[in-house]
């Protein structure tokens, strides 16, 4: 049998499963992400304020994340949580992925908020809009625009990282590739399968980012 025979039966062979990983990895990336964006849009308010305690928190934050391993952080995370509370693994792995994501979400936001004009703020105060309405009504709006290619790319990365919640347990694709893998001791052709599932999110998502950022080119 040939190695091309061989991988194309075990691609068809393992579809059920792989799927099962498949849903498991777009609800743990979404979720995550989701939780992320919410993380990074509040650190990047806070890095932005007038505050100093408050941009140092935020500081502190980004740097933790940006100087240490995401997959040091997912383990210190659910072990840290599972000693404190009986959280379900995959909430440990969702608020692992959240609180690197989110760091970098954060960066994306506070660079895209800066970018805005200092003149737009200004008009928004002196129509008599408070501080955090004008943020509201006319920075944040623009600033998600803008922000949208590098929003995507770190969506895209973060569904790449969802694959290290493999090694705290989780059956995600890769988690499934491992498996399957070390069952058999044949663990190319399961690896080689869960690259072509990445490789087609990707393309959907990448597909999805780029048709958003040419409709709002074309509502600007």
């Amino acid at each position: 049998m040939s190695a091309i025979t061989h991988f194309f039966e075990i691609f068809t062979g393992s579809i059920d499963v792989f799927l099962d990983g498949l849903w498991i990895t777009i609800k743990l990336s979404v979720v995550s992400l989701l939780i992320a964006f919410i993380i990074g849009l509040f650190f990047a308010i806070l890095k932005i304020s007038n505050i100093k305690i408050l941009q140092w928190i935020a500081d502190a934050y980004i740097w933790i994340v940006r100087g240490t391993p995401l997959i040091v952080q997912i383990f210190i995370l659910f072990y840290g949580l599972t000693d404190i509370l009986l959280i379900p693994m995959f909430w440990a792995g969702a608020a692992g992925l959240a609180f690197h994501s989110g760091a970098y979400i954060a960066e994306i936001i506070r660079g895209a908020i800066q970018s805005i004009d200092k003149g737009q703020r200004e008009a928004g105060r002196s129509l008599g809009m408070s501080r955090g309405l004008t943020m509201r009504r006319i920075i944040l709006p623009q600033a998600f625009r803008r922000a949208v290619p590098s929003l995507g790319n770190q969506f895209i990365i973060g569904i790449k990282d969802s694959s290290l919640v493999s090694f705290i347990g989780m059956q995600d694709l890769f988690g499934v590739a491992s498996t399957m893998g070390s069952n058999s001791f044949d663990y190319l052709p399961y690896y080689l399968t869960v690259a072509i599932y990445y490789l087609l999110i990707v393309l959907i998502l990448t597909y999805v980012v780029n048709l958003t950022e040419k409709k709002l080119a074309r509502s600007d």
